[in-house]
């Protein structure tokens, strides 16, 4: 989205905390994007950044084909910052070098005491000693010309350097995640004392602008919504609605995916804000697009496809629409494979979506987004807490929560699971602590006993995760005797369960959903 404030240039060379990065610049009232290192000089020079950030990586830079920069970025005159392998990256470019550690200085990894020049206006402000978070197996042996040392800790004696004229500074640590103890104010200091930025960037001139871009873009055209009632496209829709009012269509597909009363939930909760809201009942076709498939993947892309077609044959029937609405975020752009990050799962909204659609082109106002950010745009917006603050739920719903093929049988099952587990955390006053909570039928089958006798029944697992940008999660620790309560109803409810898993795996390893 184009943007005439203050912005800051990512450039991703394959970091694994890359998001984080963008996360804690836009916390602190900066707008940012990521770009892959790949893009080339001339729309890195057009996004006019007033700052740019390298991220880490996993390679080492003097190894052959390493993620690498035009040699033309360090010449924009604007202040950049290397953030681990951005840091040596940096410094190798310049002149310095670079080597893997040994007997001069050793790996360094987690939690590590490290020593600031206070009087660097990097870290102003901090103490002179804090714990920062390591993670590299290289080290810079050479500074280039310009270059000083501003901070080391015992196992590396360039753990920040800098060249003040010039603006360019890099550090071996990650501020961007929590275990760095100043890690937001070393940030902080970047944006604000070195680039100079007053942090101008809110959610109220996101939406002004989002607008005003949507309105020229648009113009007299007609805009089609793919409506899931979930907190996405909800914001998306009524951003759309305030650009361009009676030009939007909202087109809901039930897809015979989603949770018990979730359709009728989602018309209900659209019906009394004047939005011209179309349902489409297509649970009987998705589940013939789904039959025997068993692989995540192929179920996301059939899923998004049979979702465009039933778009463009509800376009037809309104007359031609120009465009295709979605509510797809940044997250789901990152997982579906961004620059050098790695495909994690195709979103059924990006990846999963086919080759040619009948519509002029694919809106997606939202795409720059993080969740939490989108929660604040529907604040903004006048959007209901209720609807604002509703859980995630993916766009292809309980297909990827059932491992292994789709039936009619294992829907219903999961449906009723499901529903007991969100009833009774919620009745226990948990729904606000846990970010995302639901089950999952698994394809495990196991032998158990029920009413006397012999059952070989599948087993639900329980998942449950406190998080605060769903790019990390920790799963939640939920009070023994509510998992006791569930186990027991879902078991006694639900016809073909005889067992309960509760799922203790973090993100990472894991994703928050299974498929």
């Amino acid at each position: 989205m184009e943007t005439e404030r203050e912005r800051v240039l990512i450039l991703d060379f394959g970091g694994q905390y890359d998001q984080l990065i963008a996360r804690r610049v836009r916390e602190l009232g900066v707008y940012c994007e990521i770009l892959p290192w790949q893009t080339p000089f001339r729309e890195i020079e057009a996004f006019r950044p007033g700052g740019i950030i390298f991220t880490g990586g996993p390679g080492s830079v003097y190894e052959p084909g390493a993620p690498d920069t035009d040699p033309a970025v360090f010449g924009l005159g604007v202040p950049i910052l290397g953030i681990c392998y951005g840091c040596q990256l940096l410094a190798a470019r310049l002149g310095g070098k670079v080597i893997p550690a040994g007997a001069d200085a050793a790996r360094e990894y987690g939690r590590t005491e490290t020593a600031f020049s206070t009087e660097n206006p990097l870290f102003r402000g901090l103490p002179g000693k804090s714990v920062t978070w390591m993670s590299h197996g290289d080290f810079i042996s050479r500074l280039p010309e310009g270059f000083r040392d501003i901070a080391n800790s015992e196992g590396c004696p360039t753990a920040a350097i800098c060249d003040g004229e010039r603006r360019f500074y890099g550090v071996q640590f990650h501020p961007e995640v929590r275990h760095t103890e100043y890690g937001r104010e070393i940030l902080r200091n970047f944006l604000y004392a070195v680039c100079g930025f007053h942090g101008t960037w809110t959610m109220e001139n996101y939406r002004t602008q989002a607008v005003r871009e949507l309105r020229e873009k648009i113009g007299e055209e007609r805009v089609l919504l793919a409506l899931s009632g979930g907190v996405d496209s909800s914001v998306c829709a009524a951003l759309l609605a305030e650009a361009v009012g009676e030009q939007l269509t909202c087109v809901f597909v039930d897809h015979g995916l989603l949770r018990k009363g979730e359709g009728d939930e989602v018309e209900a909760a659209f019906a009394h804000r004047g939005a011209r809201l179309i349902r489409v009942n297509a649970g009987e076709r998705f589940r013939k697009k789904l039959a025997g498939i068993r692989n995540p993947e192929e179920k996301r892309k059939r899923i998004g496809e049979e979702f465009i077609r039933v778009f463009e044959e509800e376009s037809r029937k309104l007359g031609r629409m120009d465009y295709l609405a979605q509510g797809t975020i940044y997250s789901d752009v990152i997982e579906s494979g961004l620059g050098s990050a790695a495909v994690i799962k195709s979103h059924h909204n990006v990846g999963g979506l086919p080759d040619t659609v009948d519509f002029r082109e694919i809106l997606e106002p939202l795409r720059l987004l993080f969740k939490d950010e989108v929660r604040q745009l529907g604040r903004e917006l006048g959007l209901p807490e209720g609807l604002v603050s509703r859980q995630p739920f993916p766009g292809p719903g309980l297909a990827i929560r059932i491992i292994g093929a789709v039936t009619k049988e294992k829907l219903a099952a999961l449906r009723e699971a499901d529903a007991i587990f969100r009833e009774e955390l919620e009745a226990a006053g948990l729904g606000e602590r846990t970010a995302q909570y639901f089950a999952v039928l698994t394809d495990l089958r196991s032998v158990g006993v029920m009413g006397d006798g012999r059952s070989y029944d599948r087993a639900v697992a329980l998942r449950a995760v406190e998080t605060e940008d769903f790019m990390t999660a920790d799963w939640a620790k939920l009070p023994y005797a509510l998992l006791d309560r569930v186990s027991r109803r879902i078991v006694g409810e639900v016809p073909g369960v005889n067992r309960v898993l509760y799922d203790v795996t973090s993100k990472p390893p894991a994703t928050v959903e299974y498929e």
